[in-house]
């Protein structure tokens, strides 16, 4: 490579983080009203003799909130004993609840978030198309990633987010004990597209996922090879040992202290830099500069979606899939393919397969079609495939 497009990968990679995060600030701008961050819900200070109007004054609880936590019929009700209700603490975990709840509920716009979802079906439905139809060049792709973080996470903004219905989920519940049924919606309906395509809203749907892959693909000339340094292909028993126990410390911490350790770093954060701290951006910025030699870091090595997406893939409809009697294993699929998943797929000698992006390169590079994107049941190679010779029909000509 010459120094001249080592500098021009570098400015393009600078320019995109700043553009990134420059629209998004004038997106939530122009979007203002609704902050789309929860308010911290506190203990409330109970005291079995107070009434609930007393009640309401120490812990700055308006009559109406009191009505619905308590269940009030009449005005009158508001001088009840807090003692009629139950324990100090059963009181304050409903209180708690409520008001959790109903944080989660404000914080919400609830304009946006059909109109985001509306938005991924029509998008993920003609990249799809494009696929089948084998339209998705690399420069099409680069232009489809743009376009994916800049409509749902530059436009949209952070919320919602696949991460997100699950990090949130978990917190919320061990927080408070509450469970917010419309992000279990967004959830089932996450998973259901997963389920129906493999990894397809991580691919082409999550902001966070496509600014990731989009920085690595910037990184790449149009043989797949490295402009900058080299690309890593990390084994997947490590990546995926990380984001299991990623998960289980985050969800640990959650129910033993209450304490959120993804929210400091949440790479969706780079579409509300106004809510990023020091250490965000620090930890963003080394996520995002890793991003330049590791494909999509933060999917393979912290997300939990992307661990729950992994079990759920495993019984997707329309999946990535090899036809030995056509294929002449040039392994070009699998040096192409910027995990070790293609190579799982092709050999088909391990029980576990890592998670695949559907990013679709190996089916672009195959000389032979015989990569294929459908329901087609995967099929094992036969027994002296990787040892006979095959011939290259592109090297005969």
């Amino acid at each position: 490579m010459t120094k001249n497009s080592l500098l021009q990968t570098s400015l393009l990679f600078v320019v995109t983080l700043i553009l990134v995060m420059s629209l998004s600030i004038l997106s939530n701008r122009i979007w203002g009203g609704k902050p789309e961050q929860l308010q911290q819900v506190k203990k409330p200070q109970v005291e079995l003799e107070m009434t609930i109007s007393q009640f309401g004054q120490v812990n700055e609880l308006p009559n109406s909130v009191l009505k619905e936590i308590f269940e009030l019929k009449a005005k009158s009700d508001l001088e009840k004993k807090l003692n009629e209700y139950g324990t100090p603490g059963q009181i304050s975990d409903k209180v708690m609840k409520k008001l959790a709840l109903a944080s989660e509920h404000g914080s919400k716009n609830w304009i946006k978030i059909p109109v985001k979802f509306g938005l991924w079906f029509v998008f993920l439905a003609t990249i799809y198309f494009l696929l089948r139809k084998r339209k998705v060049t690399p420069r099409l792709r680069k232009w489809l990633l743009s376009i994916s973080l800049l409509l749902f996470g530059v436009v949209m903004g952070s919320d919602p987010n696949p991460m997100g219905t699950i990090k949130d989920a978990i917190h919320l519940y061990g927080t408070t004990h509450a469970i917010f049924p419309p992000r279990l919606i967004a959830l089932a309906i996450f998973l259901a597209i997963v389920f129906l395509a493999n990894k397809y809203i991580c691919a082409w749907g999550c902001q966070a996922g496509t600014l990731q892959e989009l920085i690595f693909r910037i990184n790449q000339t149009d043989t797949q090879k490295a402009v900058i340094g080299k690309h890593l292909k990390l084994p997947f028993v490590l990546t995926n040992t990380v984001r299991f126990i990623f998960l289980c410390v985050f969800t640990l911490v959650v129910f033993t202290w209450g304490i959120d350790i993804i929210e400091p770093i949440d790479p969706f954060k780079i579409y509300k830099p106004g809510y990023l701290g020091i250490s965000g951006g620090i930890f963003l910025g080394a996520l995002f500069l890793a991003s330049l030699f590791l494909y999509r870091p933060w999917c393979q090595l912290f997300c939990p979606f992307g661990f729950v997406g992994w079990l759920v893939e495993k019984t997707s409809l329309v999946k990535i899939s090899v036809n030995y009697e056509t294929c002449i294993n040039c392994q070009k699929c699998v040096t192409a393919c910027p995990t070790t998943v293609m190579d799982a797929l092709l050999r088909r000698d391990k029980k576990t397969i890592p998670d695949c992006f559907a990013c679709y390169t190996c089916r672009d590079i195959c000389p032979t079609d015989s990569i294929h994107f459908s329901i087609r049941n995967r099929t094992f190679p036969p027994v002296d495939f990787f040892t006979k010779r095959h011939k290259d029909p592109a090297i005969s000509k």
